[in-house]
């Protein structure tokens, strides 16, 4: 009985939260067939594995992690390899200057390692608290705070933003 009522409570979540779960999905992989993938492979993982659930007040924290690690483990199991035609390798030459500021954006968040990548797509892409974050990524909340500020501090340096005076 308290099985049914948990998959059914997975399943309310899933419906409620799709685009985001499928977005939090397409921002590790950036292929929407590799992230329907992602998605599918952790419905499915979360369903065979709903009674390691412990707090389903948790739920939602719970799959958002099955989903970040599914992503994590498709990532490590299919390092790709692009090859760059002439034309891309202009667009990143250090000689053309990009005015386009989403796209510097997007570039740098890729060039980021991926435990600060994972805090800056979840609190801003994905608006969670901190402790939500903490949560789906299983770590300390002071953790997820100083990986935040070091993200931070990274782009900053990446995007070649002159660091804001402190006040005394």
């Amino acid at each position: 009985m308290l099985k049914r009522k948990t998959e059914n409570l997975l399943t309310s979540c899933i419906n409620e939260n799709k685009e985001n779960i499928y977005r939090l999905a397409y921002s590790y992989v950036k292929n929407k067939e590799d992230a329907l993938d992602i998605v599918q492979e952790s419905i499915y993982k979360a369903m065979m594995n709903i009674e390691v659930l412990k707090n389903p007040d948790a739920i939602k924290s719970w799959f958002y992690r099955i989903v970040v690690n599914t992503a994590l483990d498709f990532l490590r199991m299919n390092k790709k390899v692009y090859s760059m035609d002439h034309e891309m390798i202009e667009n990143y030459s250090s000689g053309i200057e990009d005015v386009y500021t989403n796209i510097d954006l997007k570039r740098t968040l890729q060039d980021l390692p991926v435990k600060y990548r994972s805090v800056i797509v979840l609190r801003y892409f994905e608006d969670m608290k901190i402790d939500e974050v903490a949560a789906v990524l299983n770590e300390n909340v002071n953790t997820i705070k100083t990986r935040l500020y070091q993200a931070l501090l990274l782009l900053r340096v990446k995007m070649n933003d002159e660091p804001s005076k402190e006040i005394k």
